[in-house]
């Protein structure tokens, strides 16, 4: 079994933004086992999976990012889409657009704690295109 859907996530202020239960609704007929990819089809934001159920996790993450990447650094020379723009797609580089989620009993396999994040870099990023790709049988 192969199928794959994309999806458009509502537009999520910058942060680390909870999705698991977005992309859970978005998946009724999962195999009893498999695999779920799901792909970012953006530059400027990324995926994640971590802790769920302490927010202090997604801003101490954001913090962290945006002291590591900072914004306004005259080193930085694509400056046209803003202050926010190449910061994000570096963040986005060093997260990475796809996650790969094991499929057990027609179940998303995550940790007690875990959590699918979308990682949203820019300001003023928009709604978010996902592609879920399911292989299992």
């Amino acid at each position: 079994m192969l199928t794959q859907k994309e999806i458009t996530l509502p537009e999520f202020k910058r942060g680390f933004n909870l999705i698991t239960g977005i992309i859970e609704r978005n998946l009724t007929d999962l195999p009893a086992t498999g695999l779920l990819n799901i792909f970012i089809k953006h530059t400027s934001a990324a995926l994640a999976v971590n802790e769920n159920a302490d927010p202090s996790v997604r801003h101490d993450f954001n913090s962290f990012v945006n002291k590591l990447v900072p914004e306004g650094d005259r080193l930085y020379t694509h400056t046209l889409e803003g202050d926010d723009d190449l910061p994000a797609h570096i963040k986005s580089s060093l997260f990475g657009q796809s996650l790969n989620i094991p499929i057990t009993n027609k179940r998303l396999n995550l940790g007690t704690w875990q959590g699918i994040y979308l990682c949203e870099f820019r300001e003023y990023g928009g709604a978010r295109n996902l592609v879920l790709t399911i292989i299992g049988n």
